[in-house]
């Protein structure tokens, strides 16, 4: 069950931003995210969570993609909890199988 806390906590993707998987940890900030319009991007974490936010793989993160190379690199902006993945799934911004 999700809290109504994690609901107001939930960021939701918004224009430009898309929804990914952790698929491989690369050392220091880099990672590979596998993401929702099918293309695998080499990402970073951005410096205000590199040290607030532990990512593991198999974690949903929310990708901006950068302004150029926007297909192969971004830049991830937050990672869901358990819960929140939960309920990205049941409302269709995530696959099934991703939960």
């Amino acid at each position: 069950m999700i809290s109504e806390e994690e609901i107001k906590a939930l960021v939701l993707p918004s224009p430009g931003e898309v929804l990914g998987v952790v698929e491989k940890l690369l050392g220091y900030d880099r990672l590979v995210v596998r993401c929702v319009d099918g293309h695998t991007r080499l990402c970073r974490i951005r410096g205000k969570m590199k040290r607030k936010v532990w990512i593991k793989e198999g974690d949903v993160v929310l990708v901006s993609p950068w302004d150029f190379q926007s297909e192969t690199r971004g830049d991830v902006t937050w990672r869901y909890t358990y819960n929140q993945v939960d309920w990205l799934a049941k409302n269709g911004y995530i696959p099934q199988d991703w939960v």
